[in-house]
């Protein structure tokens, strides 16, 4: 009799394509510049927002899957990926600074998410905590220290929009509260992954200086020579890493 392997409605994988390890960026041409990190590339699947590779990195068999905007898909694509058996995922994704001193490309690893966003509000009462795995996130520090990138731990906070009229009024209010950056996923993907058992951690690329023009920075982010891609290899790598040093210790 012939086992037919169920393929997750959104992310289209299956048991049978899956690594115990995936990183979790947003836009899924970044899914280009991871693979060239990883050997015997695969490239998995292609639905919607979620684009699907699968590779090797110092031996480790690991994962990437674009997650798109927001935290409501970011919170799919955790949901199917535990389901398919991967237990820790790394979100690397892109952050506007809220404090002075954070420059350009510098990483935000991530040690607690203000949950202002509806996702992980629609999945429990806003009182269960927005954090990482603490054994995944020091080693995404340990990581970090040992390629010598410029990294703060500390806390961002998830939304689901920054256009809205009150931005920078928020912005100011977060930043006076000691919060480092912004970005739309992180909060989803530690609620969702600590309620489905999933190791997860945050590394975000700081894109926006704070009280600087969102815009302006934004449209040099293609710039393959600027500090902003220079803090995306960096986070890619230091998140590679950081799931060999898991793998070494469960091993």
């Amino acid at each position: 009799m012939v086992v037919l392997t169920e393929i997750m409605p959104h992310i289209r994988l299956s048991d049978s394509q899956t690594a115990p390890y995936a990183l979790l960026p947003g836009d899924p041409a970044r899914l280009d510049r991871i693979a060239s990190h990883l050997t015997n590339v695969e490239q998995l699947a292609y639905n919607r927002e979620y684009r699907s590779i699968k590779g090797f990195y110092h031996g480790v068999p690991v994962m990437a899957v674009s997650t798109g905007i927001g935290g409501a898909s970011a919170a799919i694509a955790v949901e199917e990926l535990s389901r398919i058996g991967v237990r820790g995922m790394i979100r690397i994704g892109s952050c506007g600074a809220l404090k002075k001193g954070i420059r350009l490309g510098d990483l935000i690893l991530v040690n607690g998410a203000v949950r202002d966003d509806g996702a992980s509000s629609s999945y429990v009462d806003s009182r269960y905590p927005a954090i990482p795995d603490t054994g995944l996130l020091i080693a995404c520090m340990e990581s970090a220290r040992a390629l010598g990138a410029t990294a703060h731990v500390g806390i961002a906070r998830s939304h689901d929009s920054f256009y809205i009229d009150e931005e920078e009024k928020i912005c100011a209010y977060w930043s006076g509260k000691g919060v480092l950056g912004s970005d739309m996923e992180t909060a989803a993907v530690f609620v969702t992954g600590g309620l489905r058992g999933v190791k997860t951690a945050s590394i975000l690329n700081t894109v926006v200086e704070f009280e600087e023009e969102l815009t302006e920075q934004i449209n040099s982010y293609t710039d393959g020579e600027s500090a902003m891609m220079r803090g995306e290899q960096m986070e890619i790598l230091t998140a590679l890493e950081a799931f060999v040093r898991m793998d070494q210790s469960e091993s």
